[in-house]
């Protein structure tokens, strides 16, 4: 088997978590009453929105990453690395929902991938280069 089906897998939980943040800002919109196309409202609805936007910040950076990983150095540890960025942004979303405060922890914990995705990539790719 392929192993760079298992960085498929993890790029589509990425992106379900992703399109979590993305619903439950649609659904709080709602909720809320906030009209088209204002992102303004009560604290409690913009904790929805920074919650969806602050998610897709990171996922720009978290599938070129994981992705540029897998090649330069391992898709197997690319994945078994990446597994755990959906789970805590959903987490920092459900946190950031009920109060900024509780954001925090899911949000230090899937900043790291982020880090070893792209140092690790550059490093990786390096080493490729020198070695020939």
């Amino acid at each position: 088997m392929d192993p760079y089906i298992y960085v498929v897998i993890v790029s589509a939980l990425a992106l379900l978590a992703y399109y979590f943040t993305l619903l439950m800002a649609g659904l709080a919109r709602g909720r809320f009453k906030i009209e088209v196309p204002s992102h303004s409202g009560p604290p409690e609805y913009e904790r929805y929105v920074r919650a969806h936007h602050n998610t897709l910040e990171h996922l720009v950076l978290f599938l070129p990453g994981l992705w540029l990983f897998a090649y330069a150095v391992s898709p197997i540890w690319a994945a078994a690395i990446g597994l755990i960025w959906p789970f805590m942004r959903v987490g920092y979303a459900l946190g950031y929902h009920k109060a900024p405060e509780k954001r925090l922890l899911w949000l230090y914990i899937s900043m790291p991938p982020i880090y070893i995705f792209v140092l690790g990539s550059l490093i990786g790719a390096m080493v490729q280069l020198i070695k020939g």
